[in-house]
């Protein structure tokens, strides 16, 4: 056991007789928790490595996991299984292909192509021009998070038009996705627990692969993800889960924070641990944090204390407008480091929307200063990779229709949009998929000679890549595909600068690069499972990390698992933090533990600034101060630095009043 644990921490890692539900605050050293547990599991429990499985949500989130894990330990034990929940169900869902309904080589859907499909659909059904294909497809993802089928959704009120819509295409849609031998992201979850379900004895061999499992971020799971777990664990009920209701701030995407209370129901025999120990922040952070926090419901209660000393006032800064919000935190920012020494790297500049950060990028520009800006474009998302990845996907999943939409004519073949239409409209009156369509003698009555020609000299040339890639063969595919359609000299005829096409051409080659180190890496399952694991590597992480000397702009949602010396906290008013929709909605916890986990990522010193008038589609309007300021405890807010020639007792009076004395200023300004 480690020495660097403190005793509710030795506690949990120690107690393996019941499930166990880790209530770990924010920085009270969770992740210290889980990889000590797998740790003590396979060292002093003597459990064997392949019957242990950890899981968590991102990518990033799983390596440091196996890396602490490996230094504890002197190396990653063999069998050993840490990944993302889709990972895990991706693993799953490629064992048992067959029970699935699916093929070898099956695709995974993103977000576009689920979106293609649906627009498709709807489109074909009731004549939707696709302005409503997005909401459908986020009705239909929640739908699946929620582990509701469509004959379960089908017994649901219809009055919303959108739900209508969206469950009138929901079981079209999951017909052709597996018609193309494809999934998308949410059935990575939902496949398994149904399979699960209709097949007890491969749930059972499942059981008996996974004898103990731990979950990380717990708060931020689903219900289908739920169903998961619980559907994993079984009677052994061999099950730890670290969580943080405080930190749940993922309900718009499915998190469902009731599931720490479905524990209990579900586990009556389980044991609660708190860790209420930050080794983050200093105390007077923590105090505000805990008076914000306090004002939700909770199913344990909880109080986070740190020994790092109490620290300096929380700033509060309020400003003219955005422009003047913006130009005031940078000048505060660069002032700071001047007077501290501080790196770059010790700031962050957190906000609610991503809309708010464009004037903070201006600043910070303008005066030279590097900064980190979480959400930029993902390297998946690039177009010359999203042309390499569909025409990898089609030659190891033929029938991926998606694919071959978006390849068949880039580069030019001489096949044109008619001609893409009409072989559409024949495979569909064939039920068919497009490739195979190439080669139904019919054709020729649809299309003109020239372009069966075009559409079958291309199908042909897939037919040949996809039988090198089913006799094992894999880099050498992909090095061959791209110099057989003449990619870059393509790139150079269409970009207008040739330094553009120079670095798409290089994208291009890293690309190549990560596919050849995934190659050699991998066991089994050949070109299919690498381009299957960069699909989901893009789906969940899309950020680089942030390890170079600059300020962090993100998003409060980006922002949790991070923590800064010095965090400057945005737009702290009405309308934004809580935001307009929440607060419309009554769903203002969600917002709190938003604001929670903002003051909780500062390790040392904490502003919060807000603007008395915003610009909001294109006209000035009146701001109000958040009303979590208001929760905050008084004395411990410093009012950008006015009070400084009061008394004790006059700055804890004014700054009580202060909120009161602010409203009425900006209503008679």
């Amino acid at each position: 056991m480690s020495l660097d644990l403190n005793l509710p921490q030795q506690e949990a890692v120690r107690h393996t007789g019941t499930p166990l539900l880790v209530l770990a605050g924010a920085g009270s050293g969770k992740t210290r928790v889980i990889t000590q547990k797998i740790a003590y599991l396979i060292g002093e429990r003597g459990m064997p490595a392949r019957h242990i499985a950890a899981v968590t949500f991102t990518n990033k989130a799983a390596r440091e996991m196996k890396a602490r894990v490996g230094r504890l330990l002197g190396q990653t034990p063999e069998g050993l299984r840490i990944s993302t929940f889709h990972a895990l169900g991706l693993d799953i869902i490629r064992r048992e292909a067959r029970h699935l309904g699916l093929r070898p080589g099956f695709s995974i859907y993103d977000n576009q192509d689920s979106a293609n499909l649906i627009r498709d659909l709807m489109c074909r059904s009731f004549g939707d021009d696709g302005k409503q294909a997005e909401r459908t497809q986020w009705r239909i993802s929640a739908w699946k998070n929620d582990f509701l089928q469509p004959e379960q959704v089908l017994l649901e009120d219809k009055s919303d038009a959108i739900s209508a819509a969206a469950m009138r295409v929901y079981a079209d849609y999951n017909r052709h996705l597996r018609t193309c031998n494809a999934v998308d992201f949410d059935d990575l979850i939902m496949l398994p627990v149904l399979l699960f379900r209709e097949q007890p004895e491969i749930l059972d061999k499942w059981r008996s692969r996974i004898r103990y499992l731990l979950i990380d971020e717990y708060q931020d799971t689903n219900a289908t993800q739920y169903e998961l777990v619980r559907a994993l664990v079984g009677e052994r009920q061999g099950l730890t889960v670290v969580g943080d209701d405080d930190q749940s701030i993922y309900a718009w995407r499915g998190a469902c924070p009731e599931n720490l209370a479905r524990l209990q129901t579900d586990f009556p025999d389980l044991r609660v641990i708190k860790l209420e120990q930050n080794y983050r922040s200093m105390g007077r952070i923590l105090k505000a944090a805990n008076a914000l926090i306090g004002n939700n419901p909770h199913v344990y209660e909880k109080r986070l204390w740190s020994d790092l000393g109490y620290g300096d006032p929380i700033r509060v800064i309020r400003t003219a407008n955005e422009e003047d919000e913006a130009e005031r935190i940078v000048a505060e920012l660069l002032h700071h480091r001047f007077q501290k020494g501080s790196r770059f790297g010790d700031y962050a500049i957190l906000y609610r929307g991503n809309h708010q950060s464009r004037l903070f990028e201006k600043q910070l520009a303008l005066h030279n200063v590097p900064y980190y800006l979480s959400g930029g474009t993902s390297f998946f998302a690039y177009s010359e990779i999203k042309d390499i990845m569909a025409y990898l996907r089609l030659v190891t999943n033929p029938e991926d229709d998606n694919a071959f939409l978006r390849i068949v004519n880039t580069p030019r073949r001489e096949i044109g949009p008619t001609s893409v239409e009409a072989l559409v409209r024949f495979a569909a009156s064939r039920h068919s998929h497009l490739l195979n369509a190439c080669f139904d003698n019919a054709i020729h009555s649809e299309l003109k000679t020239r372009a069966v020609n075009s559409i079958q000299a291309f199908a042909n040339w897939v037919v040949d890549m996809s039988q090198r890639v089913a006799a094992g063969e894999s880099v050498e595919v992909v090095r061959d595909i791209i110099r057989d359609i003449g990619y870059e000299t393509w790139l150079i005829d269409n970009c207008k600068e040739r330094e553009d096409a120079e670095r798409r051409m290089g994208n291009v080659n890293d690309l190549v690069e990560w596919i050849s180190r995934l190659s050699r890496e991998q066991k089994e399952g050949g070109l299919g499972e690498v381009i299957r694991r960069l699909t989901l590597l893009d789906m969940l992480d899309r950020d680089d990390d942030n390890a170079r000397d600059q300020v962090s702009l993100m998003t409060l949602h980006a922002a949790k698992g991070l923590e800064f010396d010095c965090v400057f906290l945005v737009g702290f008013e009405e309308n934004l933090l809580p935001h307009r929709a929440s607060i419309e909605e009554g769903n203002i916890e969600e917002e709190r533990r938003l604001a929670y986990v903002g003051l909780t990522r500062a390790r040392r010193e904490l502003t919060l600034s807000f603007a008395a008038r915003r610009k909001r589609h294109g006209e000035i309007v009146e701001c109000e101060p958040s009303r979590f300021l208001d929760e905050l405890p008084a004395d411990d807010l410093d009012w950008s630095g006015r009070d400084n020639n009061l008394s004790d007792e006059e700055k804890k009076a004014r700054g009580r009043g202060h909120l009161a004395g602010l409203r009425k200023l900006l209503a008679t300004e």
